[in-house]
């Protein structure tokens, strides 16, 4: 009877344990905070309303004029309205901060 050289077969499961631990720790430390910040961020879009200060992707602050389903028209300046996308909302400012950064 021939002799195997030494190698011996371990449980299959056993070797696929490294594999799912890599991938339950990517999971944890990856998937489930941008799932929460993108629920997060969904809430923020709509709970939009008309007045309410903001701040774009791009660093725009302005003023919601109006909502419509995918777009918010901006108010950035006298006389000056921009549409964009809501995604690009970033984030609600209170008045109060954006006039002392300003300073």
């Amino acid at each position: 009877m021939c002799e195997q050289g030494g190698q011996q077969q371990g449980n299959p499961l056993l070797q696929l344990l490294p594999l799912v631990l890599i991938f339950v720790v990517f999971y944890f430390l990856l998937i489930l905070p941008q799932q929460r910040r993108q629920k997060k961020h969904q809430q923020l879009l709509n709970e939009l309303n008309k007045g309410d200060r903001v701040i774009t992707s791009a660093g725009i602050y302005g003023t919601i004029a109006n909502v419509k389903e995918r777009t918010v028209m901006l108010v950035i300046a006298d006389g000056v309205k921009v549409e964009i996308e809501k995604g690009n909302i970033t984030g609600k400012v209170n008045k109060k901060d954006v006039g002392s950064s300003s300073k």
